[in-house]
Parts: structure tokens; sequence; C-alpha cells
């Protein structure tokens, strides 16, 4: 299936240059001069060599088509994710590394997709927004505007983010799992 250069997404895996590329981390940039472009980090799936591409909106790239499993998380042993297929009830175990930094927002019992290629899983997809307690919260500094000061802050799971500066140590918050980013506060 065919997509424009803008429209990949963190866990599409395409085709490009000869081999099967997942995409890692994607960011929109729209230079002063120029038409806009995604910059993209793949990653190979074969031999795991990663490549920066720059895509622009009038490009079309080969999505591939993958397998796709619905598991639940169960837990963590060492460096392997452990995963039940909610249909077989089988059990897989996957390096961590197959989720990169997201691979921290996984909780016991959530739904993931693992996408598979001719057999062999290539990736999993993760819901795009979780719900984690703040741990710890930077005080608020005088002064600043509300419009552009963010604060740092530690989520449950280890990880640090931006968050606005009403947040406080205690309270739940979503966040974006893909770019890592708050949304807003939980209900």
């Amino acid at each position: 299936m065919k997509i424009n250069g803008n429209e990949i997404r963190p866990g599409n895996v395409i085709t490009h240059k000869g081999g099967l590329w997942i995409a890692v981390k994607t960011q929109a940039v729209k230079p002063g001069k120029g038409p806009a472009y995604a910059q993209v980090e793949l990653k190979n799936v074969i031999d795991g060599t990663k490549l920066n591409e720059r895509f622009r909106s009038s490009e079309t790239v080969e999505r591939v088509r993958l397998e796709q499993n619905d598991y639940q998380f169960l837990y963590a042993q060492g460096d392997m994710l452990v995963f039940m297929d909610t249909d077989t009830y089988d059990q897989i175990e996957l390096p961590a590394e197959f989720l990169e930094e997201r691979a921290a927002f996984l909780q016991e019992g959530m739904k993931v997709t693992v996408e598979s290629h001719e057999g062999k899983p290539i990736g999993v997809a993760i819901p795009e927004q979780v719900t984690l307690g703040v741990v710890e919260a930077d005080p608020v500094v005088k002064g600043q505007t509300a419009a552009s000061s963010y604060k740092p802050a530690m989520l449950e799971n280890g990880v640090r983010i931006l968050v606005p500066p009403f947040v406080v140590a205690g309270e739940r918050v979503v966040v974006d799992t893909n770019e890592l980013t708050y949304v807003r506060r939980a209900e």
C-alpha cells in the first residue's frame, strides 16, 4: 500500500532502498523556505542498522502489510518482554529493544498488537496514549508566563516529560507514547 512521506508514523514498516525498515521516530519539519518534509529515523528490520531520511509529502513509499495479532503484555523478564496471544494463549518473548524507549510505557495486562512479517515478529504497537501518575514535579518558578513555561516531571515508570505548571506530584496524566509528551490531566 502506497502512502505519502508525511504519513509515516512510528511503528510503520516500509520498503526503502531494497530493505524492510521500521519507523522509530518521526518529526514534521516546516522550514521557512521550501516545502515541508518528514524527518524519519528508520531501523532495518533484519540487521538493526539505523538510517535518517527525509520524506517530502509529494513522495510516496510502500508500506508493508503485516500480520497483526492481539497480544496481552504479561511481564518483563530481564531485557525480554513476555506477551500472550489473546486467542491461542501462546506466549512469546521479545527483546525490549523492539520498543526502544516506548517499552517503559508497557503495563501489566495492556493489550498490544504484535506485527509479524512471514511469521517472524518484527514490531509491537502499543496504545497511542497511556495514563500514568506523576511521582515528582519541579516547583513553579514565579514570574514565568503560563504560555511557555513547561516544567520537568518524573512519571511512575521513570520517564521524564515536560508538563504544564499546574501539574503536581500525585496527579495522573495522559501521555502520548509516540512523542513522549504530556496530553492532558487524567479524569
